[in-house]
């Protein structure tokens, strides 16, 4: 199989109707925003949906949902060993090797890269203070060609907060409420959001990542949101608008993926305007949301 030999380019507009696209953690989880008030959507999210989407449609994915998974590793360490050996994952002479085979055995690891830090054995050396220190660790570093940014709003977002009851009381006569039973719930009421990726060719070397492994996940950024639904993204909430791809000429590209990325401009109502101009000879295909 042939590696990539087009850079490519490619963005996505997206709807946010009364959902919470990426909630924050470390703050409620509200809807993630910058501090001038833009919604956005981290990277690891939506590389995670492009990995749910891709291990529903049968492709093997290293980093799966522990509600999606497909097989019965506990661990991502437990399935790396299953599949690319204990002692492989530990062997310093066998880096390069266990890359490659980690390559070609998962779509995600040869697209977004991956990195596997974990020991093996009981190697043994000894410090300057004469103690025994462990020195089995062994770190493979894979760079994918496929990188992906956040995705943020047009126009900054309004949150709406409201009060849920999150649980009953199931213990003594129930009169009493615990400390958990209340709750916050948050949605971005509507939102144009847009992410922008690209594919590197001469990475792709190093992973394997193919021209059709390009257009797997072409035919996989439409379908972004589908079987997503759950309590703070309800069935229709999020949806893809339309996706934009530009297939350059070479493998280093006809223009750099700024100004590509540059040359379309999004407006609050989820139109689009491309300029043609800034990229000539460059042509774009634009693929309709599912």
């Amino acid at each position: 199989m042939n590696c990539l030999q087009h850079k490519i380019d490619f963005a996505v507009i997206l709807t946010v109707e009364r959902a919470n696209p990426n909630g924050d953690p470390l703050n409620g989880n509200r809807p993630r925003t910058d501090y001038d008030g833009f919604g956005e959507i981290s990277d690891v999210c939506l590389k995670r949906k492009i990995r749910d989407r891709l291990l529903e449609a049968g492709y093997p994915i290293f980093v799966q949902s522990d509600d999606r998974k497909n097989d019965d590793a506990k661990s991502l360490k437990d399935r790396a060993e299953k599949i690319l050996g204990k002692d492989a994952l530990g062997a310093k002479d066998k880096k390069e090797e266990t890359a490659r085979q980690a390559c070609a055995t998962w779509l995600d690891v040869r697209a977004f890269g991956q990195l596997f830090a974990f020991t093996a054995g009981k190697n043994k050396k000894t410090d300057e203070e004469g103690d025994d220190k462990d020195a089995s660790g062994v770190s493979i570093p894979i760079r994918g060609p496929v990188s992906i940014q956040s995705a943020f709003s047009v126009e900054p977002v309004s949150v709406a907060s409201i009060q849920i009851t999150k649980s009953v009381s199931s213990e003594g006569d129930g009169s009493k409420r615990g400390s958990d039973t209340m709750g916050m719930k948050h949605r971005v009421d509507k939102g144009i959001y847009a992410f922008c990726g690209s594919m590197n060719p001469q990475l792709a070397e190093r992973t394997g990542f193919s021209d059709a492994d390009a257009e797997i996940i072409k035919g996989i950024l439409p379908r972004l949101f589908e079987n997503d639904a759950s309590s703070a993204r309800p069935e229709g909430s999020m949806a893809v608008k339309m996706v934009f791809w530009w297939k350059h000429n070479s493998k280093s590209g006809q223009f750099s993926s700024a100004k590509v990325h540059k040359s379309l401009k999004v407006n609050p109502d989820g139109s689009w305007i491309i300029d043609a101009g800034a990229t000539p000879g460059l042509k774009v295909e634009e693929i309709t949301g599912f």
